[in-house]
């Protein structure tokens, strides 16, 4: 891990790396600049260096060492990001990622050692936006965070003029408020990346998508997510709908992709 830590100090010493973030700044091309993200890290060395590397790209920055002292930097204001370790002492990663989720919290990217394909799957299923292993590349992570704020500030920015909500089979999801509600008026919380795909399943209904379509409208083109990535969301969105009498809502159509069933009205 120590080959990382120099990694991230390099990149963040790097002029080429400091000119781009100047440039970014000075053109107003990253809106979620000043964004609020605690790294959540037992290792200090990481913590520090990873801190100063954001820090220098506009960010406003918290850390911790374990769950209990996450929840202090939470109870302090409003964190828009969460850069989470999994192997922490006391709680670990995975349940505070859980318990983040559940409580419709900040946005979460895992960062691990632990790095296997079902380490990040179940990351993704516990409701990770997203997932990297360690070491990774700084601007990479950066990137990562990047796209996950732009996804998340979506909603608030984009006004199409076809209306603020969509309603389907009884639910209805509010664009706005990032809400969904069930038929029953029961609210259904909600990851990033889950309310990213359900817009781009209401935007396009009755048609065929493909995992790539997905991929580009629920997690953007700057992204190089897996395509088993958008499955486990899809499972995790189906259950969702499913628990509130949502039905088949969102068919596998076979070696095409899949297809949301319901027709869908826009309303103020």
């Amino acid at each position: 891990m120590g080959a990382w830590k120099e990694q991230v100090m390099e990149s963040s010493q790097d002029p080429a790396t400091a000119s781009a973030a100047a440039s970014t700044a000075g053109q107003g091309g990253d809106p979620a600049r000043g964004a609020r993200i605690l790294i959540v890290d037992d290792d200090p060395g990481i913590r520090d260096v990873v801190a100063d590397f954001l820090g220098r790209h506009g960010y406003a920055i918290d850390t911790a060492s374990d769950s209990r002292t996450m929840d202090q930097a939470l109870a302090r204001g409003p964190v828009d990001l969460v850069v989470l370790d999994i192997m922490l002492p006391g709680e670990d990663g995975l349940a505070i990622c859980r318990r983040l989720s559940a409580a419709d919290g900040p946005a979460i990217i895992m960062l691990s050692a632990m790095g296997e394909e079902t380490d990040r799957i179940v990351g993704l299923e516990l409701g990770a936006d997203d997932y990297l292993p360690k070491p990774c590349n700084p601007r990479e992570l950066l990137a990562r965070i990047r796209a996950v704020l732009r996804r998340r500030q979506e909603p608030r920015t984009i006004d199409d003029g076809m209306g603020a909500a969509c309603e389907f089979a009884g639910w209805r999801l509010d664009l706005v408020r990032r809400e969904l509600r069930s038929p029953q008026s029961v609210v259904v919380n909600l990851s990033s990346g889950e309310f990213s795909l359900l817009r781009a399943f209401v935007e396009r209904p009755q048609r065929v998508l493909t995992r790539d379509q997905l991929l580009d409208l629920a997690r953007g083109r700057e992204s190089d997510a897996y395509d088993r990535a958008i499955d486990v969301q899809i499972s995790r969105l189906r259950r969702k709908l499913d628990d509130g009498g949502g039905g088949e809502l969102i068919r596998t159509i076979r070696s095409e992709g899949y297809m949301f069933t319901s027709k869908v009205t826009r309303t103020p």
